[in-house]
């Protein structure tokens, strides 16, 4: 019996050795990479230093634009908090998601972002602002509405969760892990949650899996006051001279679903504009300054070769800017944001695309670079690609999706846009009204060429690949009360323009 054993340990060990001899190398696939994506709120392209704001105080992300890829044609295709982060989670449109409007719940029966990378072996964090699960007007504070518990309606995030539905009372902030027992966060919210981004990349730093961690900043949404911010980086803009942008209007917009009353215009938004500014850039410079804290821990750890970093926002911010304030618009200012992708080696240093992508090929974007499976249902493109400055397919223009009021069942503010790398084509539902403007020549789009003779072959060619593409998504540019009937009970999603929701079988 003893030389019978001895046979079999001599056989195993001879197989081992082959196995790993140079005629005989094991194939071993290669660890997936890391993955760090930053999304902040509210913040619009134009006020960062990369993209040619000199007031702004942003050299971390001006070093990211350095470092990696900057999309600068990027918009968000419905510009309002939890539509744009529904597209982002899911890859598809607004009215495939069927969150129209905030204070809305998700439908959690299609295939996530979560979904995708805890089927690859990931180990998946979310840290921060959530905004997918209250499904009332209001009610903020309400633990009821802020705490998403365990389960389906987690998106796939599973391993590490500290995040909270809805508040931007940055020195009040709190978060929920599995319980609905609050963690009340002493001090400056946003410092705290990056100290627990922190806290998981090194933890998981040396794992066998990969990590994705989503960090979702409450930062620079409003309320725009000197103490919502730490004291040092409102110093640094006390004295900085914040003008009302080149389209200011002193009548509102009356396709404003929010603000636009005319009195209130010109006596409360007309002279604190400048102030609401100066907050907001100090805001930015404090998210700034956590995201080099994030970037240093990778550097520290010896892990920023294999971690993609991608930084963006989920809309911008108008302050005045066509007799507008806050977001829901196809103007730049709230549509444009920022998207940089990062990942040393991979990605070429100071790249720029000027591929017209938007929010629902971001999901798609950041699969293909990873190498991992993209959900069949996924409306976006695949831009992989052009991050890596290769040829490869791009849209021919964004699809922007206004479905109406930003958090109420109020009709007559629905539109949709669509923008190229050199127009921007809009149209307002109420009256048929038409907008164009030409992004280059007017980067302010302060002229509209809409009645133009010269520019009316381009409006009808606009036009008509608009109506493509609603046709196509199945968009049928309803009143904004019509989807709470059809779409949604008690403010849960129940379906969207393409029917009820179903997962994709399961992958072998």
């Amino acid at each position: 019996m003893k030389f019978k054993h001895l046979a079999i340990f001599w056989f195993v060990l001879t197989f081992l050795l082959a196995a790993v001899s140079p005629g005989h190398t094991a194939e071993v696939a290669p660890r997936k990479p890391n993955l760090v994506i930053l999304i902040a709120d509210q913040l619009r392209y134009q006020s960062l230093g990369y993209a040619g704001d000199q007031r702004a105080i942003t050299p971390c992300i001006d070093r990211l634009a350095a470092e990696g890829v900057n999309f600068r044609n990027y918009v968000v295709s419905t510009p309002v908090c939890a539509a744009s982060r529904a597209t982002f989670m899911t890859g598809k449109y607004a009215s495939s998601t069927g969150m129209v409007i905030n204070e809305l719940r998700l439908n959690p029966n299609q295939d996530c972002l979560g979904h995708v990378l805890t089927a690859a072996g990931y180990e998946t964090i979310y840290l921060g602002k959530w905004h997918l699960w209250a499904n009332e007007l209001g009610g903020h504070e309400k633990v009821a509405n802020a705490y998403t518990p365990p389960g389906p309606y987690r998106l796939g995030f599973n391993d590490f969760w500290a995040a909270y539905n809805f508040g931007h009372d940055n020195y009040h902030a709190w978060y929920f892990r599995d319980t609905p027992k609050p963690h009340r966060i002493v001090g400056y919210g946003p410092d705290h949650f990056t100290d627990l981004a922190i806290e998981q990349i090194r933890a998981r730093a040396l794992s066998a899996k990969p990590f994705a961690l989503v960090l979702s900043y409450g930062p620079p949404h409003d309320p725009w006051a000197a103490e919502n911010v730490p004291r040092q980086w409102y110093e640094k803009f006390r004295s900085v001279d914040f003008p009302l942008p080149e389209t200011w209007q002193d009548r509102p917009d009356s396709h404003m679903d929010r603000n636009a009353e005319p009195n209130r215009w010109l006596s409360y938004w007309k002279p604190r504009l400048p102030e609401f500014m100066r907050v907001y850039y100090a805001m930015t410079a404090n998210l700034d300054w956590n995201v080099s804290r994030i970037l240093n821990c990778l550097q520290g750890l010896g892990i920023e070769n294999d971690t993609i970093v991608a930084f963006t926002s989920d809309h911008g911010e108008q302050f005045g800017a066509h007799g507008r304030v806050f977001k829901m618009t196809f103007y730049d200012e709230s549509a444009r944001v920022p998207l940089l992708v990062r990942w040393p080696g991979k990605i070429p240093a100071g790249h720029r695309s000027d591929a017209c992508m938007a929010s629902p090929d971001l999901m798609p974007t950041l699969l293909g670079l990873a190498g991992l499976r993209i959900p069949s249902q996924v409306e976006g493109m695949n831009l992989a690609a052009q991050a890596q400055g290769k040829p490869g397919p791009e849209p021919n223009f964004a699809f922007l999706q206004g479905m109406g009021h930003t958090c109420s069942w109020s009709d007559g503010f629905e539109w949709r846009a669509l923008r190229n790398k050199q127009f921007t084509y809009a149209v307002y539902r109420s009256d048929g009204k038409e907008l164009l403007f030409d992004n280059i020549a007017d980067p302010r789009q302060a002229r509209d060429l809409s009645q133009d003779a010269s520019h009316q072959v381009r409006l009808v060619e606009l036009r008509n690949k608009l109506n493509d593409k609603r046709a196509e998504l199945q968009d049928t540019f309803e009143a904004c009360s019509w989807y709470n009937s059809h779409w949604t009970q008690d403010r849960n999603i129940l379906r969207g323009a393409k029917g009820e929701y179903h997962r994709d079988p399961p992958q072998n």
